[in-house]
């Protein structure tokens, strides 16, 4: 069964005619799709840091989307959730998290949780297991070479 706006509606909620951005900071790697690709709705100097008014709904539902650690959210006014790529692919980052797509249910400490995309910690270091926090690198973990091809 795919996610629900529901599931999908984690974290802190910043509203704009025909949209909702949830932003969830523990899962935050700073990746910044986000920022990079609409710099006048997210933009971390600024506060609030996301303010989605300031982009047309579907433009920002579109960054949303490349966010890779799921840390961004989004419920579109009167619209189903956002849907999972069709195929579940995970991505090992060099000396980071894997990186999933897809039609994703993941057990947590609070239980079972449905998503779209993740960052899972691979260190064993994560203070938000099973997600990465980038605890990684604090710690000096690598992922060997043999990841890196």
């Amino acid at each position: 069964m795919t996610p629900t706006n529901e599931d999908l509606a984690q974290g802190k909620a910043y509203t704009a005619p025909g949209i909702t951005v949830y932003y969830d900071a523990r899962r935050c790697l700073h990746v910044a799709n986000c920022v990079r690709g609409l710099p006048d709705v997210f933009d971390p100097k600024a506060r609030p840091w996301i303010q989605p008014a300031n982009a047309g709904a579907d433009a920002v539902a579109a960054v949303v989307r490349t966010c890779p650690t799921g840390a961004l959210h989004y419920v579109l006014e009167g619209q189903e959730a956002e849907m999972p790529d069709e195929t579940t692919t995970i991505t090992p980052s060099p000396d980071g998290p894997l990186m999933i797509k897809g039609n994703l249910v993941i057990d947590t400490p609070a239980g079972e949780r449905k998503d779209v995309r993740a960052a899972l910690c691979r260190c064993g270091h994560s203070g938000n297991k099973p997600y990465c926090d980038g605890t990684h690198a604090k710690v000096g973990w690598t992922s060997g070479e043999a990841d890196e091809s």
